[in-house]
């Protein structure tokens, strides 16, 4: 599989011909730290204006390709796929990617058998670099990235840690932050300012906006953003979700009018439910903007999020299947992860919704 727009595959098994320096093996498992890896190996490709392929493998722990474990590594690798689509913008046809499944016919358990994985999967492909996310833990809380580096530069392959920040362990509150925080930061502050004071261009507005958002500023830019400010990726996802306010006031507005049907029929014709579903968004502030996006629309009720996993109440049959049709999940998706993602299965296609 050649290309950002297909499905995950098993493991393949021709060996293939040498490919460019640039191409890559990265080893992906759920990490805080996964989607600043795959930015980091999509950007260096990019920057090296060669043609590259990036191979993200999901070492399966678990032996087979049924189950748990590898509808998890699937599903994974299809985000995965979205993100380099994401960051590699109109250089596309340089970056390439590839995923799959290996070590599906074995149980991995130690160090060298997740790198015999990996360095198998590479020999074959004919790659000789690999990146590791730095909080890739396959096995579960006990680190393995010390022995894995050490194993993985036995094999002969040039093996890198990706330098991307990573949560802190103690709790710290502050981190560090660049200039583009301080900035975004601040001109937020200033736009909401100038939106309080009736947008007033009076020389003492002017000054005081500037004073009021430099202190938000200056106390707020190491705890209020968890990555580098990227304009570009921000531009794009502030007109996206410009579309998608409208897009909500017209949901909002025909909820209102459903339920005001109902409210006012003489036979009441409510049918409350509650249903539970595990949503198609994979950090916490889409998961948040979903979930209050839902709450606000009457007729729905998020009950309870815990992860992807969302129990929501509805009061009519036709909430529901609003609901369960995804118009919501999907405008969402569209906001934070491009058009792309918008056309990824509804939770009805999905056939995982319960009641």
């Amino acid at each position: 599989m050649t290309d950002g727009d297909a499905e995950p595959t098993e493991d393949p098994e021709p060996a293939q011909d040498a490919e460019p320096a640039g191409d890559v093996v990265v080893p992906v498992e759920e990490s805080s730290t996964l989607r600043n890896t795959v930015g980091y190996v999509v950007r260096q490709a990019v920057e090296s204006g060669d043609p590259s392929t990036l191979h993200f493998v999901y070492p399966l722990s678990s032996r087979g390709t049924v189950g748990d474990e590898h509808d998890r590594a699937m599903d994974l690798l299809e985000r995965v796929e979205l993100w380099v689509e994401e960051d590699r913008e109109e250089s596309g046809a340089l970056v390439s990617v590839e995923t799959a499944v290996v070590g599906a016919d074995e149980y991995l358990f130690s160090p060298g058998d997740y790198t015999d994985a990996i360095a198998g999967y590479a020999e074959r492909k004919g790659v000789d670099r690999v990146v590791l996310d730095p909080e890739y833990r396959p096995t579960g809380t006990t680190p393995l990235l010390p022995a894995l580096e050490r194993e993985i530069r036995g094999t002969g392959l040039d093996v890198e840690e990706a330098p991307v920040e990573r949560e802190t362990r103690r709790g710290r509150l502050a981190r560090r932050s660049g200039v583009g925080q301080f900035l975004l930061l601040f001109g937020l502050s200033a736009g909401f300012y100038l939106f309080l004071s009736g947008w007033s261009l009076k020389p003492y507005t002017i000054v005081t906006g500037a004073v009021s958002a430099g202190a938000v500023a200056a106390t707020l830019w190491h705890v209020s953003f968890t990555g580098a400010v990227e304009p570009r990726r921000l531009t794009a996802q502030f007109g996206r979700l410009s579309l998608y306010a409208v897009f909500l006031l017209w949901e909002i507005a025909k909820a209102n009018l459903q339920i005001a049907y109902v409210v006012l029929h003489p036979s009441l014709p409510i049918d409350p439910k509650v249903v539970e579903f595990d949503a198609d968004v994979w950090s916490t502030v889409p998961a948040a903007t979903l979930a209050n996006s839902i709450t606000l629309t009457p007729g729905t009720l998020t009950v309870d999020v815990q992860r992807r996993h969302f129990t929501i109440h509805s009061l009519t049959a036709g909430a529901r299947e609003d609901l369960l049709d995804g118009k919501l999940e999907r405008a969402v998706r569209f906001v934070f992860y491009g058009r792309s993602a918008a056309r990824r299965p509804t939770p009805n296609e999905r056939e995982e919704v319960e009641e």
